[in-house]
């Protein structure tokens, strides 16, 4: 069973999220929290596998809830999956930053979420479509000259880095493994390679590293075979 913390200021919306996963037979509500102390609180006490986070909220909001509850000894395994209105360039950056795995709005479908709930909980990471556009312009903005990698990128072999390149560009194992025409098992070998010698979490940190250290540029074709 998926553990679920249900997150959001409107109790209505909280009531309603909570109400469609619990009714999935592979997904159980642990908990619900009305702002970003409670949502601490709760994660503390239920550790739960997945935290669908809102981002907007009195007193304590989504993001410096989703910074204390992925810094926090009893939550490490958990992931967050961030839900909001508020499709900004600033959320989605900040959210990713700080650790958050996936990001989707509200007004996904019922099937989107539930699915993003599952994805998020297997150690994948999620970004809806209208996000993924506007994390890269973000970086294009950020990134006016190409930055100096970062050391640990040295610790990659040739094949490792062609796999974060290409987890950066957003394919799955199944096309990284088609594109290098290896087996899947293969790749899922690699990612988790380049997971420990880089120190990550899932594929949204390996996306943030990747743009972050100019390892991939936006704008340019950075999965040419």
């Amino acid at each position: 069973m998926i553990k679920v913390l249900v997150v959001d200021d409107q109790t209505i919306v909280r009531a309603g999220f909570a109400a469609l996963l619990d009714a999935q037979p592979d997904i159980t509500v642990a908990g619900q929290a009305g702002d970003g102390r409670e949502a601490v609180r709760l994660a503390e006490r239920h550790a739960p596998d997945v935290v669908v986070m809102d981002i907007r909220m009195p007193g304590m909001d989504g993001i410096e809830a989703t910074r204390r509850i992925l810094g926090g000894p009893a939550t490490g395994s958990t992931r967050v999956l961030v839900l909001t209105t508020f499709d900004v360039d600033e959320y989605v950056y900040e959210a990713l930053a700080v650790g958050a795995s996936g990001f989707l709005l509200k007004d996904a479908t019922a099937d989107e979420l539930v699915s993003a709930v599952r994805i998020v909980a297997r150690g994948d990471s999620l970004l809806a479509p209208q996000v993924t556009g506007r994390l890269i312009r973000e970086f294009s903005k950020q990134r006016r000259t190409r930055p100096t990698p970062p050391p640990a990128l040295s610790t990659l072999t040739a094949r490792e880095t062609e796999v974060l390149v290409l987890m950066a560009a957003g394919l799955s194992n199944s096309e990284i493994a088609a594109r290098l025409v290896v087996s899947e098992h293969t790749v899922k070998t690699h990612v988790a390679r380049v997971f420990t010698k880089l120190n990550l979490r899932d594929r949204a940190q390996a996306v943030m590293l990747a743009y972050e250290s100019g390892l991939v540029v936006p704008g340019e074709n950075n999965t040419q075979e």
